[in-house]
């Protein structure tokens, strides 16, 4: 049957208000009486707060709440607590909250602020996650094992490791004795800004029963009433979490506990007026959540022709003063460390580790970015040494349908990994020589989502015959509330336009795990399809009785129930209802979905992703080799989205995930001092791509249904950065004979390895004949 809304490239429902700019965001939104609150941060990395004194400022006229850690001694952490909501007995990193204070205006709590007196005792500080392993570094958190966790992650207690993961499949020792030529490389990335336009804002307000409501631009609304319940040993009932209705952009960094616990702190004692807190862009950069900097050494076994028989990989990422999600990118990323490949013999160990820097987590790929600029480029490195065209040596070891991964979990359906190389290189002539120092690269890989997780959905077809989609999912930019809006038109046969798209709201709409991981189609489409069919089903048990016919007998479409056989023997639904039900009622549709515990894998994983993403980008660049300046000049980007719910939305979500990875791969750097200082927390000192820097971007959709998925669709979004750093570095090699293996790849870094002529290709390779 032909499908009327999903598949279709229709605007956004949203388009309007984004454009005319009547879209409320969070600093849109203000209150009566409301207060307005500040943090004062530590200029240390790491001290001992030996003396905290207030009493100046709280005497300062419009000041009315000042807190500080001693007043909330609460943990917060999604795998392991151990993240306060203000500093207590010593801070971990410089731009740590060591008290707020909540006054009448902005300038006034700014003006307190240089009124408190905070005594500090310096403590040595640890920069390098390398060195923050060896056994004498200075401890970050001296209590590691005692904090809770997560059965799954593994901290080592007396050490800075706060999460360890190890896993083998086959003989390693077998492979790599088997192996014609053995190579061994390391790569490090950058600590890197999410760049989200939107500052972090949040809104508390405590009433006089101690409920917790709090408006926060935050990517998992329920998710963060479970922390901050846990946290503050409150029932879930007593915390509300309410979205603005949109949020600026987020890639990761708007989950978890940034400013939420800060406006809460102050709420506690403001007796019921609310506060509000929205952080500067110097404090995003400092104190919300940066992309994990990145050690990854990788030793690879092939055989003559290609083949891959072993790779051991030890991943190091840097989580910063507090783990927030570090543990699960460090697993995450781990399960896909050794590439989109089918290798018999593979081990991978992964350690997130704290030092005295600003915190990690997610990021758009959530590991996998870092992850795959290892294995990509050293992909090429073979390839190269091989005498191997880069995409057939690709094409030779892809995984592919039923593989095994390394953590041992079966390759699901909906492996379009082949499709995606092929589609993306359809039109490159490899043995064509380019113009001197232009170059051609190419790179894949392929992501997980966050697996179990859960979703509900309420569907509401009211008397008129307008329709609301209650959810929790969050409307960051990525065009959720329209992708959904479609499902639920398909799926009952009314128009996009007569559907209204909730906002999230934890007392009204139903349970979501977050939206995150790429999971929203996926898990939320399934459960918005399952609400909606149950719509479907009562329309028809009520219609029948009116159209006196069975419900098998009808059909739905426009709004309209009609007779099969008789398509002009129809009722609108708002007269079915009107008819049959008269003083009136709502049809309320329920659906949810989670996936089945099946396949559960032994170890340290909880369970297998429920689906994998998958993509391809290739690359054009030229080298001024004067300066050692790139520009990017094409990017095709090729990505298995199972099904294109919206066409026009996908290649959106290419096209930006492909110009958010640019930045990381040439220019953007969070520059880190030798006492844990950033450098250079703004946008002008610390560089994005801008419209000049954006070359000709060609998506690519490749549509290899997941038999799971609604209409066979998955995720897409994360995956869309993963690739793009090591196509690039080909590119650049393929240009001027260079390969780095530190990012960003900067004009001064090239043209120094240019100038001195090191090619740094394959130092670590060892062939045995």
């Amino acid at each position: 049957m032909k499908q009327l809304s999903v598949g279709q490239s229709i605007p956004r429902i949203d388009a309007v208000e984004k454009v005319t700019g009547s879209a409320v965001f969070g600093d849109d939104m203000d209150f009566s009486r409301g207060l307005y609150g500040k943090a004062l941060r530590s200029p240390f990395a790491h001290a001992e707060i030996v003396a905290v004194d207030i009493r100046e400022a709280l005497l300062l006229p419009g000041v009315k709440a000042i807190v500080t850690g001693k007043d909330i001694q609460a943990l917060g952490g999604e795998a392991l607590k151990d993240y306060p909501f203000l500093a207590v007995e010593k801070v971990r990193y410089a731009g740590e909250p060591v008290a707020v204070v909540a006054a009448i205006r902005v300038e006034i709590a700014e003006k307190a602020l240089d009124l408190i007196r905070v005594e500090y005792r310096e403590l040595p500080v640890v920069v390098d996650p390398e060195k923050a392993m060896a056994p004498k570094s200075p401890l970050v958190h001296e209590r590691l094992g005692d904090y809770h966790h997560l059965p799954v992650i593994q901290p080592i207690a007396g050490t800075n490791i706060c999460h360890h993961v190890s896993f083998i499949k086959g003989d390693i020792g077998q492979g790599f004795a088997e192996s014609d030529a053995i190579f061994r490389d390391t790569f490090t990335t950058q600590m890197v800004q999410h760049g989200a336009i939107e500052p972090h804002m949040a809104i508390a307000r405590v009433d006089a029963s101690g409920s917790i409501t709090i408006w926060v631009t935050n990517d998992g609304p329920h998710r963060l009433r479970k922390d901050l319940a846990e946290a503050l040993g409150l029932p879930l009932k007593k915390i509300r979490v309410i979205s603005p209705p949109y949020m600026g952009g987020g890639f990761g960094a708007k989950g978890g506990l940034k400013v939420e616990t800060l406006c809460i702190a102050l709420a506690l004692k403001t007796k019921g007026r609310p506060v509000k807190m929205v952080l500067t862009r110097e404090e995003v950069f400092t104190s919300s959540l940066v992309r994990h900097p990145s050690v990854i050494k990788m030793k690879t076994g092939v055989k003559k022709d290609g083949r891959i028989l072993a790779r051991e990989v030890d991943l190091i990422y840097d989580t910063g003063a507090y783990s927030e999600k570090g543990p699960t990118v460090c697993q995450q990323a781990s399960t896909a460390a050794a590439g989109p490949y089918n290798i018999p013999h593979v081990k991978v160990t992964g350690y997130c580790v704290y030092t005295n820097r600003p915190i990690a987590g997610a990021f758009r790929g959530y590991g996998h970015t870092q992850a795959a600029w290892a294995h990509e480029s050293q992909m090429d490195i073979i390839a190269a040494e091989l005498g191997i065209n880069p995409v057939e040596i690709r094409l030779k070891n892809a995984v592919r349908e039923g593989d095994i991964s390394p953590t041992g979990q079966q390759i699901l359906n909906s492996v379009g990994l082949t499709e995606c190389i092929e589609k993306a290189t359809a039109d490159v002539r490899w043995e064509e020589p380019g113009k001197k120092f232009h170059g051609k690269g190419f790179a894949c890989g392929y992501k997980n989502t966050k697996t179990p997780s859960g979703s509900s959905a309420i569907v509401k077809v009211s008397q008129d015959g307008s329709v609301e989609l209650l959810t929790s999912t969050v409307e960051i930019g990525q065009g959720a509330k329209t992708i959904l809006a479609q499902m639920v038109a398909e799926e009952i046969g009314v128009p996009v336009a007569a559907i209204t798209v909730s906002t999230p709201d934890t007392d009204i709409t139903p349970y979501d795990a977050s939206t995150t991981s790429s999971r929203s189609t996926f898990h939320m489409g399934n459960a918005v399809k399952n609400a909606a069919r149950d719509v479907r089903d009562q329309i028809f048990q009520i219609a029948a009785q009116v159209l006196g016919e069975q419900p098998t007998a009808l059909g739905i479409e426009t709004g309209c129930v009609f007779v099969l056989k008789n398509k002009t023997n129809r009722m609108s639904y708002a007269d079915v209802l009107k008819n049959q039900c008269r003083a009136g009622i709502d049809i309320i549709g329920r659906g949810s979905y989670h996936p089945d515990d099946e396949g559960v894998c032994a170890g340290p994983w909880s369970s297998p992703s429920i689906f994998w993403m998958y993509g391809a980008h290739y690359v054009e660049v030229e080298v001024d080799i004067e300066t050692g300046q790139v520009r990017v000049t094409k990017i095709v980007g090729a990505h298995d989205v199972g099904k294109a719910i919206n066409p026009n939305a996908c290649e959106g979500q290419i096209e930006g995930g492909i110009i958010q990875g640019l930045g990381p791969t040439l220019m953007e750097e969070m520059l880190i001092g030798a006492k844990g200082e950033v450098r250079n927390p703004n946008f002008l000192d610390y560089k994005l791509p801008t419209a000049m820097d954006i070359p000709e971007i060609i998506p690519i959709i490749v549509e290899v249904p997941c038999s799971e998925g609604p209409w066979g669709a998955k995720g897409l979004g994360e995956m869309t950065t993963v690739p793009i750093a090591p196509a690039i570095a080909n590119a650049i090699y393929d240009a001027v004979g260079v390969r780095i293996k530190d990012l960003p790849i900067t004009p001064e870094k090239l043209l120094k390895a240019m100038k001195e002529g090191v090619s740094d290709q394959g130092p670590g390779v060892e062939k045995k004949d």
